[in-house]
């Protein structure tokens, strides 16, 4: 028997790949042709052959806490999401829009501060945020720029159109799962993605060393990828990012200052560095700097930082962008910088720390999402329709504690994709994260990682809570 989508239901929520009256739509046609001529059994066994590959090539990553095992692969779906060319037109537009902004914003918090002058975000909502670095006050970057890759996490709820879900804007991952879903489905589905006008996302690399080279002064600048270390759950990522650009992948022991530069420990003996990628938290950079704990920075890279004569990408201080009480303001801060109003909305937000939001947070918020103001992953946040009495009164009492470090959005029905689950076919519902780079010019990559909420029901599409990826094929 052949495999078909015939009894795919939507069940009334959007379909990425079948409209309301389950007509398939125009981007699908090719992949929905080719499939319905397989076996199930073949279809399976594809499926099954993509797992084991992304096994074979190493592509984990480690999950803390958990009795099963603390390294997995990232379960890949073998049904794309494909976005047509029109509406990916729209979405780089507004992702190019809301990174110009994101960026004279942190470079005027750290100098003239004029937005908090101005009244249009309260002062004490930056001050108190744990990721405004305030030894980063007065320091420029190299070319002005502080957010060189950003993973923007979208979502289409209802009526299809994309709205801006949080920022990215420190260390974002998953770059890895996207392009080696790319890979596989050119190995699963080659006949489909030859007759499907698919951008290509190949060139990432190249464009990411482009960028980390463009932020150097220096002519043919040393690039390194700087990783806490092989413990750390996005270790495969840096290996792989450091492989495919050319480049080294380092650790605190592989780094010192010295006379004034950041030098890389070599078998010829010091290397003066340029440019590193770091993928490591802000305050763990440097415990001279930040955290005196931190084993995993280097001493004195700070200063080095200050001198500009090293680039870090991203740079540090970012953070406070990434703030979830500072993405509620992101539209004011694309008013204030840019003069426009946002092309891609945010969701709608209720503030905690503003007494009218809390009043209706406190009194709604089985009917919320709330989420605390610097958790990622999925974390630190409660799903108010899904959750119990005693789960909404302990999350009461920690907004009255401290409203500032909570807001809350209404649950939105993401949309959907289908996927194969055993033999047959289910809607699941995704989110999406394309990448930006941001050296000579913002350049978004056509795609992203797709990631899927592969448990029945379930909105939480995090990796570590069970959730999956897709290839992204952004149409021509």
């Amino acid at each position: 028997m052949n495999f078909s989508f015939e009894n795919y239901q939507t069940e009334g929520f959007f379909d990425e790949m079948f409209d309301a009256q389950g007509n398939v739509r125009l981007g699908y046609e090719a992949f929905k042709e080719r499939v319905e001529q397989l076996k199930i059994e073949e279809f399976t066994r594809r499926h099954q052959a993509a797992e084991r590959s992304l096994m074979a090539m190493g592509i984990t990553f480690n999950v803390y806490s958990e009795n099963e095992g603390t390294e997995r692969i990232m379960p890949v779906d073998i049904i794309p999401r494909v976005i047509e060319a029109e509406d990916w037109k729209k979405t780089e537009k507004g992702l190019i829009q809301r990174i110009t902004a994101l960026n004279m914003f942190l470079d005027d918090i750290y100098h003239d501060q004029k937005i908090l002058k101005d009244g249009i975000i309260p002062r004490e909502l930056i001050e108190t945020s744990k990721d405004f670095l305030k030894p980063c006050v007065g320091i420029r970057p190299p070319k002005g720029i502080y957010i060189h890759i950003t993973g923007t996490d979208l979502i289409r709820g209802d009526d299809g159109k994309f709205m801006v879900l949080e920022d990215n804007l420190r260390c974002p991952s998953g770059v890895s799962y996207m392009l080696e879903n790319r890979e596989l489905l050119k190995r699963t589905f080659p006949e489909v993605l030859g007759k499907t006008r698919v951008q290509s996302i190949s060139d990432y690399p190249n464009k990411l060393l482009q960028m980390l080279q463009h932020i150097s002064d220096r002519p043919n600048p040393t690039v390194c990828v700087l990783t806490p270390g092989i413990y750390n759950s996005a270790y495969f990522e840096h290996s792989y990012l450091a492989q495919q650009m050319g480049v080294e992948l380092v650790d605190s022991r592989d780094l010192v200052v010295h006379d004034g530069y950041v030098k890389m420990r070599t078998t010829k003996g010091f290397q003066i560095v340029d440019v590193i990628y770091r993928r490591i938290d802000d305050t763990f950079l440097d415990p001279k700097a930040f955290n005196p704990d931190s084993l995993i920075g280097i001493p004195g890279i700070f200063d080095v930082y200050k001198k500009g004569r090293i680039a870090l990408a991203n740079a540090p201080g970012t953070g406070v962008a990434d703030d979830k009480v500072i993405y509620a303001y992101v539209p004011r801060i694309i008013k204030y910088y840019l003069g426009e109003d946002p092309i891609i909305p945010n969701v709608e937000t209720f503030i905690c720390g503003e007494e009218a939001d809390c009043k209706y947070v406190l009194e709604n918020i089985e009917k919320l999402v709330v989420k605390e103001a610097n958790e990622a992953g999925g974390y630190g946040m409660l799903i108010g329709p899904k959750s119990t009495k005693e789960e909404q009164e302990i999350f009461k009492a920690r907004i009255k504690a401290n409203p500032r470090n909570y807001i809350a959005q209404p649950t939105i029905s993401l949309s959907r994709v289908p996927c194969l689950i055993d033999d047959h076919s289910e809607g699941r519902h995704v989110d999406l994260r394309p990448y930006i780079l941001y050296g000579d010019g913002v350049k978004v990559i056509p795609g992203g990682l797709t990631r899927v909420a592969l448990r029945k029901g379930s909105l939480v599409v995090n990796s570590s809570q069970g959730g999956g990826s897709k290839d992204t094929w952004v149409l021509y």
